[in-house]
């Protein structure tokens, strides 16, 4: 892609006959193209000889343009104007395509026409090669002027370089560039921070984005601009070491995407990390990112350092004016001054104390006699809410000596106490690591150390992800007896992610050797190692199974062992989904663990199971529902909007189902007036949750359907919702029956299974959670409507799915990464009642309806499903069974997986 990008350069320099692109033999742009073509030269050697080619072509355009404009020479050197390179150009950072920021500095000797000719003789070569061109004029007063009033500006200016001409007057602007910074340091800096800080929330941080930008993210190149600015300032200084290497694989990053896209981005996007990666040499897309996020992890820290003491700085200097006052006016040598200014020393731990907002070592810790005193200092630091400071983490690294093995009682106190400190604790991990320690205390740490997920549900890099699972653990703390086993094994749960393989197989084994090196018992070793093991267990059973099997509920018991491990558990997984992100925990989730947790209790404490044949329980709403769709042989609907966490002070334990707002849609007839807040329709019923703010759309809605048990209802209860564009984020289906009394004694129907004994015919009922994709939800009315139709077959979703699906392709979309195709597999053993179909796929329109439809066609009665999607993945399961009611036969359960694979690809 290069070679055509810069062959338009080359052909447009060749236009340019006469002009001064001449001047550089072969022509620049053919110079250019053959030093971007060498693969022999690349990084830093080739930025400068970009840089340097580009110097002197600009530097020949300046000479014939002074000349032609009559302005006076010296030495062959035009006179009163300069050509300046200023921002990223002024470093010396060229890459491929990066922007040329140039500036034409002259004195004013010269009149305003030459000037303008002169610029336009320097301007219009570079816009014929298509370059891209930041430029201006300006006296060395306008350039002063513009920088005291666009922070921006100054900061270009601070990288000033002499490209040609009077290199007196760029000397010039530079020191007075350069004096006028530091003098107005205490101003600009708080402004640089500023500026710094709203970058990092629109941009994000670039150690945790899987398409990061590489300029703008926080610890990208514009953060380590920054930190030469305050370098510059004399206020203060970042620490050195690593940020040059930091700085400099950024930079090799953006060179290799610059050409691998022949664009002038910055912004790492998933699919071209493959070339990006082979271009530099790696292995592949995971060491590339990892590289990058250990630049950007060494950068960002290095700028928390920085502006801590910038703040330090300034406090103090404003701190002078008001001790001078209170001290009479003496003078800096009296010893009152001197006693005043020495900053107080609060004690926090054994050879820790406080100073001005740090946390230092005392003057008589001996790090090299105390091999404990690291974890001391960060549990102290992270307790108090305050940074270890550089000084004392790198004596720390310095002089500590190992621990022993296994770890004496208090350095496994103080890991649980830093661990457990909430918030506060990544900071204090984030110093500890920059300097070595973390991987010196933990080994195993290594692996994982800024490892990438490229699952998108997951917002952190595996690290830090271990680490902000603790910092949520410790606010569940209170609900389970062993704290410290929750909070190392939340530290430890995906240790294994380093490994290949089932990373809870193998960060089983890791965690045992951890536990075992960190001092505990045996007894405690065992428990950490299944916490570590089973950390997904509640979470996939109970958003993947159905818990009214019986074999579920055994299984998960089985795995768990006792009821301590189970309240460990049940905490562990919380924390892990809080911390994976948004998409992995809700209310919803919550109420399935809860239940799966309150039943795993039961059997672990010897209750007898519950009776499959029995029915299942259903709540009032839904007996409510089941019986007016058998009354009105239709299908009958509840929309019900549910908040995406459960309300302050509501118990974990609290069931979903109860109603906020929505209406009950059914074919009964009714009479009054539409209701205005939830646009139902008259015969219609609305709730509204105490409290809730009125005009307020929830996100996240809960929709029942309960219609006669029939074929197809699944496929099209699903179709329609798709074509009301309503993203199903979880699902559940199953079979209730109505009360004899009721409905009199029915006929078994030998096409389905009953659904309970003593129970009437059967009613289905579905059970969505589901969000608009665009605009607001439709009116339950609306959506029993297309139901009917879709049931009766007056409607055509698969045609109607079609030309939506045909009408979006025509529409430009952004280029992404191919999804992996879909995986269909049986779950054997997962249940005695039912086969279970596993279906693994990316999420899309319709999705639900065609693996629907395929189970139909495959002539299986699903007696439940259970549907979840992670970000862009979807992951269900299908309890599927024969027309008598019987779980599939291996070999035809195999066929089924296949006909339905084969269906969605």
């Amino acid at each position: 892609m290069t070679e055509s990008v810069e062959a338009k350069t080359e052909a447009a320099s060749g236009t340019a006959s006469g002009t001064a692109a001449d001047s550089v033999p072969g022509g620049y742009a053919a110079a250019r193209l053959r030093l971007l073509q060498e693969e022999s030269r690349s990084g830093p050697p080739r930025r400068t000889a970009l840089a340097e080619l580009t110097d002197q072509w600009l530097a020949a355009l300046l000479t014939g343009g002074a000349r032609e404009a009559g302005i006076a020479e010296r030495d062959g050197h035009a006179q009163g104007v300069a050509l300046v390179a200023v921002g990223g150009y002024g470093r010396g950072e060229l890459s491929p395509r990066s922007d040329l920021d140039v500036l034409l500095l002259h004195d004013g000797s010269a009149d305003a026409p030459a000037i303008a000719a002169l610029a336009d003789h320097v301007w219009y070569p570079v816009w014929d090669l298509g370059l891209a061109l930041d430029h201006s004029v300006r006296t060395p007063d306008q350039a002063r002027k513009t920088a005291g009033e666009d922070l921006k500006a100054q900061l270009g200016l601070l990288d000033a370089r002499h490209i040609a001409g009077d290199a007196a007057l760029t000397a010039g602007l530079r020191t007075a560039v350069l004096a006028d910074w530091r003098a107005q340091a205490p101003r600009r800096l708080p402004e640089l921070r500023e500026l710094g800080q709203e970058r990092a929330r629109r941009h994000g941080e670039l150690q945790y984005l899987l398409e990061p930008d590489l300029k703008e993210a926080r610890g990208g190149l514009r953060d380590a601009t920054a930190l030469r600015a305050v370098a510059a300032s004399w206020l203060a200084d970042a620490p050195r070491e690593g940020l040059t290497e930091a700085r400099r694989r950024l930079l090799d990053a953006r060179d290799a995407l610059h050409l691998t896209t022949g664009r002038a981005t910055d912004r790492l996007a998933l699919q071209e990390q493959d070339q990006v990666a082979a271009d530099l040499g790696l292995l592949d897309a995971d060491t590339l990112l990892r590289q990058v996020y250990e630049s950007a992890r060494t950068i960002s820290y290095a700028s928390d350092v920085t502006w801590r003491e910038v703040e330090r700085v300034l406090r103090a200097r404003s701190a002078r004016p008001r001790l001078r006052g209170l001290l009479g006016g003496r003078g800096r040598g009296g010893s009152q001054a001197g006693g005043a200014g020495a900053a107080e020393r609060s004690p926090l731990a054994e050879g820790v104390v406080e100073q001005d907002g740090e946390v230092v070592l005392a003057r008589a810790a001996r790090p090299e006699r105390d091999p404990v005193l690291p974890l001391r200092a960060a549990a102290a630091a992270a307790q108090a809410g305050l940074p270890l400071s550089l000084h004392a983490v790198r004596r720390l690294a310095a002089a500590a000596r190992p621990l022993p093995v296994p770890w004496p009682p208090e350095a496994r106190e103080q890991l649980v106490t830093l661990l457990g400190a909430g918030e506060s604790t990544v900071g204090v991990w984030e110093a500890l690591e920059a300097e070595g320690l973390i991987t010196r205390l933990l080994p195993d740490w290594e692996r994982v150390r800024c490892r990438p997920q490229r699952n998108p549900v997951h917002r952190w890099t595996v690290d830090r992800h271990l680490v902000e699972t603790a910092v949520r653990a410790s606010a569940l703390s209170r609900r389970v007896g062993r704290p410290d086993l929750l909070l190392i094994a939340a530290l430890l749960h995906d240790i294994g992610k380093g490994w290949p393989g089932d990373h809870s197989v193998a960060g089983e084994t890791i965690a045992r050797d951890v536990a075992t090196r960190i001092g505990f018992d045996r007894a405690d070793v065992a428990v950490l190692a299944t916490l570590v093991r089973h950390h997904l267990l509640l979470i996939e059973t109970a958003t993947r199974r159905d818990l009214d099997d019986p074999a579920t509920v055994a299984s998960a018991a089985e795995a768990v062992g006792s009821t301590t491990t189970l309240e460990l558990l049940h905490a562990l997984t919380e924390a892990d989904a809080l911390a994976t992100g948004p998409a992995a925990w809700s209310a919803w989730r919550g109420s399935l663990v809860a239940d799966l947790v309150k039943r795993v209790a039961g059997v672990l404490a010897g209750e007898p199971a519950a009776d499959p044949s029995a029915p299942q329980q259903t709540t009032a709403e839904q007996e409510r529902l089941a019986i007016e769709a058998w009354r009105t042989g239709g299908p009958v609907l509840a929309l019900h909007a549910r908040s995406e966490a459960l309300p302050s002070g509501e118990p974990a334990e609290a069931r979903a189902g109860a109603p906020a707002s929505g209406a009950l849609a059914s074919g009964a007839p009714a009479s009054g007036a539409p209701d205005r807040r939830t646009g139902a329709q008259p015969g219609t019923r609305s709730h509204a949750e105490p409290g809730a703010e009125p005009g307020t759309e929830s996100i996240g809605v809960e929709l029942l359907i309960a219609v006669p048990d029939q074929p197809g209802v699944l496929p099209a209860a699903a179709g329609v919702l798709a074509l009301h564009r309503l993203t199903v984020r979880a699902a559940d289906l199953r079979a209730v029956g109505l009360p004899e009394e009721l409905t009199g004694p029915a006929a078994p129907d030998p096409a389905r299974p009953a659904p309970g004994a003593g129970a009437g015919p059967g009613v289905l009922l579905l059970s969505w959670r589901v969000a608009a994709e665009y605009g607001s939800l439709p009116q339950a009315a609306r959506l029993r409507k297309d139901l009917l139709r879709a049931l009766d077959g007056s409607l055509d979703i698969v045609a109607r799915l079609a030309e939506r699906e045909a009408a979006y392709r025509g529409y430009p979309r952004r280029r992404g990464v191919h999804a992996p195709p879909p995986r269909v597999t049986v779950a054997p053993g997962s249940s005695r009642l039912a086969t279970v179909i596993e279906v693994r796929a990316q999420d899309a329109p319709g999705l639900l309806h065609r693996i629907g439809r395929a189970l139909e066609d495959a002539g299986v009665t699903v007696r439940s499903a259970h549907v979840s999607t992670l970000g862009a993945n979807a992951v269900d399961a299908f309890y599927v069974t024969d027309a008598s009611g019987a779980p599939l036969r291996p070999v035809r359960a195999a066929e089924v997986a296949r006909e339905v694979e084969r269906a969605l690809r």
